[in-house]
């Protein structure tokens, strides 16, 4: 069996000791120098290390500053529909919200169209901070046909999951959603939420949830950080067309 290079085992050293937690998600690691004469190695060994921890999404560099340790990133399934705290759930993270505004407001041509109402119809607007352990995790603005939504916020809604309220207590059962996903920079307001830079780079979803009879019940703008998450689903191919037996086998003319 061949022997593991060198690099190798500086990059297993350093990982073993992020899941150890020895080094914590937003620790810095020691400098290039200090790994040198702690290894005892050559300078494009620690950077080849180093290489593929980023590779391999443990660190990253942010030039300036130095080399960081990233929190673990949470692979997010696109299978089914859930909601935030369901989702926190399956991965063993405690599931938490800040609301940060809640509000009657008039639908804009967006709104109105996702939401199957005119422009200009009151509706209410609910802005949260989602949270995974007290890391900000997305920034949530959700809206809700007004008899509802009035409904909504009378609730806790630091507690209590908006999909939760609407099926248990309301009785408006969830049936399907449209999502639409796009890769976007973090704008001032959603960078300032979420603690990061403005123009960190985010997923923007917008999705919008139906109830029975295809009525749409909740439109939402959900931004999460593209540090965190990552977005998972299975497709499946179509079969391809098949030729007619008697062309496919039919000689080809001269």
């Amino acid at each position: 069996m061949a022997e593991t290079p060198l690099y190798g085992k500086v990059e297993e050293v350093l990982a073993s000791e992020v899941a150890r937690g020895d080094l914590k998600p937003g620790d810095r690691l020691p400098s290039e120098e200090e790994l040198l004469t702690r290894f005892d190695v050559s300078r494009i060994t620690v950077r080849r290390a180093i290489q593929n921890l980023i590779r391999r999404e443990i660190v990253e560099i942010r030039r300036g500053h130095g080399t960081y340790v990233l929190p673990p990133r949470i692979s997010q399934e696109l299978t089914t529909l859930t909601g935030f705290v369901e989702d926190m759930d399956i991965h063993g993270r405690k599931a938490s919200a800040r609301v940060l505004s809640q509000a009657v407001v008039a639908a804009n041509a967006i709104v109105a169209r996702q939401l199957g109402i005119s422009k200009g119809v009151r509706v209410m607007r609910i802005e949260r901070v989602r949270l995974a352990d007290s890391v900000p995790m997305s920034f949530d603005e959700t809206y809700l046909p007004l008899d509802i939504g009035e409904q909504i916020v009378k609730n806790d809604l630091h507690l209590k999951p908006i999909f939760t309220l609407l099926e248990e207590k309301y009785g408006i059962p969830l049936t399907d959603a449209e999502y639409k996903m796009e890769a976007a920079a973090a704008a001032a307001p959603i960078a300032q939420a979420l603690a990061i830079a403005e123009g960190s780079p985010i997923f923007r979803i917008e999705r919008t949830s139906f109830t029975v009879g295809g009525r749409p019940i909740d439109y939402e703008i959900l931004s999460y950080r593209g540090d965190l998450i990552r977005f998972v689903t299975r497709l499946a191919r179509k079969p391809a067309k098949k030729q007619s037996q008697s062309k496919a086998l039919s000689p080809r003319r001269r």
